[in-house]
């Protein structure tokens, strides 16, 4: 039986400790990390294949690709005392 290929957002985000963090907006909780981008990505595609076997095993549906996020940048106003930190992004 051939494998149906269902393609999904990742949300990738640079580590303060370095690397990379990835998290699937449509599966909360479904996270892991990497140290570079490619390594991240991988194991992106490995965790989110495992979080799906788990639903199937579960009896659970498979939900399709749902939605395209919308990502825009927000200003707020910092109150006084605020201290910022300015990390590298490593991008």
């Amino acid at each position: 039986m051939q494998k149906k290929k269902l393609q999904y957002h990742a949300v990738f985000e640079p580590a303060e400790e370095g690397g990379y963090n990835v998290s699937f907006p449509q599966f909360p909780g479904c996270v892991t990390f990497g140290r570079t981008f490619e390594e991240t990505k991988k194991k992106a595609q490995e965790v989110l294949e495992l979080w799906l076997e788990e639903l199937a095993s579960e009896g659970e549906k498979i939900p399709a690709f749902k939605f395209r996020p919308i990502i825009d940048e927000v200003q707020v106003f910092l109150p006084p005392k605020a201290k910022i930190s300015y990390a590298s992004n490593n991008c």
